[in-house]
């Protein structure tokens, strides 16, 4: 009889102190884990010689979206602290956001961002879900770029001080909540070598 799964099965002890707080200076510096299934055995190296496990003719996919700095911080009108996360564009005006503290957000509800950003819950949903009609003038994204944060997942308390950090070299298309992480490592200089062994 099968066991069915759970997400606590999935539950493991991190240290804190082996979790990297700040990047390294250069990205393909990082460690690679090789899982050779053959053998059934794992070693370390590092991301600079992923080109000794990729072949001519592998087909290697990238995630080319740009990761927005989604992350902003209000207040409603009773100065109560409010957080979210842009996640995905609905309309010019409008965004579907996660939102904390969310049961705080009714409907109707107006944050200031900043002089140039106001937002108004026009739709709730579970789990934090809202959607928020923004009031600005210009360029939403340009704004953004000024009040907004690169969203960093929780376990990294550092502040980012350098935005494209958080991006891939070979980011371009706009509008990704999170960055594909596991593209951070690439350099153009590897991308490089990797094309030229075809």
């Amino acid at each position: 009889m099968s066991k069915e799964l759970k997400k606590k099965d999935f539950h493991y002890n991190l240290p804190e102190e082996l979790i990297a707080q700040t990047p390294l200076e250069k990205r393909s510096n990082s460690k690679l884990m090789v899982l050779n299934r053959e053998k059934e055995s794992i070693h370390h190296n590092y991301f600079y010689n992923i080109l000794d496990y990729l072949n001519k003719g592998d087909c290697l996919v990238i995630n080319n979206t740009k990761v927005i700095p989604g992350r902003l911080y209000g207040e409603k009108t009773t100065g109560a602290k409010i957080e979210i996360l842009l996640l995905k564009e609905i309309d010019k005006y409008t965004w579907e956001c996660l939102a904390k503290p969310a049961k705080r957000l009714k409907l109707g509800t107006e944050i200031a961002f900043s002089k140039d950003l106001k937002g108004k819950i026009v739709k709730d949903f579970d789990q934090g879900i809202k959607h928020i009609k923004f009031q600005y003038e210009g360029s939403f994204h340009n704004i953004i770029d000024i009040i907004g944060e690169m969203p960093l997942p929780p376990y990294i308390k550092e502040k980012l001080e350098e935005k494209n950090r958080y991006q891939t070299v070979y980011a371009k298309k706009t509008g990704s909540a999170a960055a594909p992480t596991a593209g951070l490592h690439f350099t153009d200089e590897l991308l490089e070598k990797i094309i030229a062994k075809g």
